[in-house]
């Protein structure tokens, strides 16, 4: 073969390399779009509305921000490593029933949960109803419990839905713990509990940060719930902004903000952990050893495992079962209520696969091409998930406006046609934002399950001629099936479940169950929300059951498992 001959071998064998690079660049400028967009909206200005804003608006804005956000993660650390260590390190009646129910709160957005507690703790609600009966008060003005539309109220509910996240990282980090380290600590003369804080707690810090993070993120993101609690948020800030005001410009300007709220969490978790280290010899990791509590002790465990589980679960699922059941036995379902069913599930599932197909493409270019630069592009087009709903929202307007003026003003000046708007105020619009906000879902979920696949099995393909697209498609894909399956899933559910760029970027008259839960919440009438509520909850269950079923495997195998999630987290 002549140079010049190894020389077009060659770039005939990277041209598909050089595809997928630029396909995974394609996805990351989609991702990117929304941010630097926001950049340009917010460099205009807003007109005389900046001054108020500084004044009036973001100093609230960011006080109650950053109030949430600590009692927050703060509760939500406390009760996910108590919980953690608890069903980890210690044996007591129904334990295994709770290691599992634990994770039950993840079913409930934040939305839901605040509007249901909100009717249940009504002064004439069930819970406050009985009290007085037990006490002997017949009227609400002699007795009445504080109300939850306030910072502390917020700081329970969300503590109480989102400490899951804590409870899995920590707990998976305390699975990855060996015996033989709490057992020298012992020797050495530390009790149980001088052991979990000298020791055990220490090492779990990387998976607390981890857990916490995520918590503060789901709660800055949220829109629903610290509305109806009337937390003025920066991300309620930005949609009143925009929707009451009709200033693009002024929500631009505290969507960058808020962005460097998540930018400043994301460094500060990554700082807190810089130089922990922890690693474990899986096949030798010997797992702690429960020890057995009874009387006392018992009781108090299971009183601490199982309070979140009935306040963050339990009680509000009984609630919408109970209302839901009585709006079917007096109007049936309403019809509207099944075209917005429908609309839900088409929209979910369009941008499900969609997201899927997106992090397939980072995942396996991020497989095939060697270098730093696929694995920078699948962080890049992970960053999405940082991004609160509503900042995406205010970032997606000028691309998708542009676009849309682009056309319409060639088909004007060609065939004399207007087009209007194409992508603006559309479903498209909707699924762009649900497939940037969970693409790192789908990635993850990829990339996880081409760990599993030997890489010898792709050279055996190319070697029997097949391309890189044809080794995709005949021999990883097949493969793939449980991983892509188990990221479709998770998409699925998230984009039911989203709200906040869901209200900014609707179409006119478009309405999800999301957004119906939340009009009825805003107008007070939670009852009639009951049964879209129910119908969120209990699709949100499907996963929560992968995760429980997930959590059940064998020891040997759930250390790995336990060092891959806090890994990937």
């Amino acid at each position: 073969m002549t140079v010049f001959e190894e020389i077009a071998h060659t770039s005939k064998s990277r041209a598909p390399l050089n595809g997928w690079l630029v396909a995974s660049g394609f996805v990351v400028a989609l991702v990117l779009a929304p941010v630097v967009a926001l950049g340009f909206i917010a460099a205009r200005g807003s007109g005389e509305l900046w001054p108020h804003l500084i004044r009036y608006v973001l100093p609230t804005a960011i006080v109650d921000t950053a109030t949430l956000l600590i009692g927050t993660g703060s509760l939500a650390a406390f009760i996910g490593v108590g919980t953690a260590w608890l069903v980890t390190a210690h044996r007591f009646p129904g334990r295994g029933l709770l290691e599992v129910a634990l994770l039950l709160p993840l079913a409930v957005p934040t939305y839901i949960m605040a509007y249901a507690t909100i009717d249940l703790m009504h002064p004439l609600g069930p819970i406050q109803t009985a009290i007085r009966a037990v006490l002997g008060i017949a009227s609400p003005a002699d007795f009445r419990l504080p109300d939850l539309r306030t910072m502390w109220g917020a700081i329970l509910i969300f503590g109480f839905v989102l400490y899951p996240y804590v409870y899995l990282a920590t707990r998976a980090m305390f699975l990855m713990q060996s015996a033989c380290v709490i057992d020298v600590a012992r020797t050495l003369g530390a009790g149980r509990p001088a052991a979990f804080f000298r020791v055990a707690l220490p090492l779990a810090r990387p998976a607390i940060a981890v857990g916490t993070s995520l918590v503060m993120m789901e709660a800055l993101n949220d829109l629903g719930a610290s509305d109806i609690l009337g937390v003025r948020t920066l991300t309620v800030s930005i949609y009143s902004t925009w929707v009451n005001n009709s200033s693009l410009g002024g929500a631009a300007q505290i969507a960058l903000v808020m962005l460097a709220v998540v930018l400043g969490l994301i460094a500060l978790e990554r700082w807190a952990r810089r130089h922990q280290r922890f690693n474990t010899q899986a096949q030798r990791s010997r797992r702690i050893a429960p020890s057995p509590l009874t009387g006392i002790a018992a009781f108090g465990a299971i009183l601490f495992c199982a309070a979140p589980i009935l306040f963050g679960f339990l009680f509000p699922g009984l609630y919408l079962l109970k209302e839901a059941a009585k709006v079917i036995a007096r109007d049936g379902i309403a019809p509207h209520l099944l075209r917005e069913a429908a609309t839900t599930v088409t929209v979910a599932s369009i941008a499900t696969v969609v997201t899927v197909g997106l992090g397939l493409i980072l995942a396996y270019t991020a497989r095939l091409v060697r270098g730093p630069l696929p694995p920078f592009l699948v962080r890049a087009g992970s960053i999405g998930y940082a991004i609160p709903g509503t900042v995406l929202a205010v970032g997606l307007l000028v691309p998708l406006a542009g676009f849309d003026n682009a056309i319409d003003g060639v088909m004007r000046q060609w065939f004399g046609v207007s087009t209007g708007l194409l992508l603006s105020g559309t479903g498209f619009a909707l699924i762009y934002a649900y497939a940037v906000r969970f693409l790192a879902i789908s990635t993850g979920g990829v990339e996880s399950g081409f760990l599993k696949i030997a890489p010898s099995l792709d050279a055996a393909a190319r070697n029997l001629g097949e391309t890189s697209s044809g080794v995709i498609r005949r021999v990883h894909i097949p493969l793939l099936r449980p991983a892509l399956g188990g990221a479709a899933l998770l998409v699925f559910v998230d984009a039911m479940k989203e709200l906040s760029a869901t209200l900014l970027l609707r179409p006119f008259g478009f309405e999800t169950l999301a957004t119906h839960v939340y009009s009825e919440a805003s107008r007070g009438t939670y009852e009639d929300g009951s049964v879209a509520a129910l119908l969120i909850v209990l699709v949100g269950l499907i996963p929560v059951a992968l995760l429980a079923r997930a959590s059940q495997v064998p020891h040997a195998e759930g250390v790995r498992t336990a060092g891959r999630i806090s890994s990937e987290a």
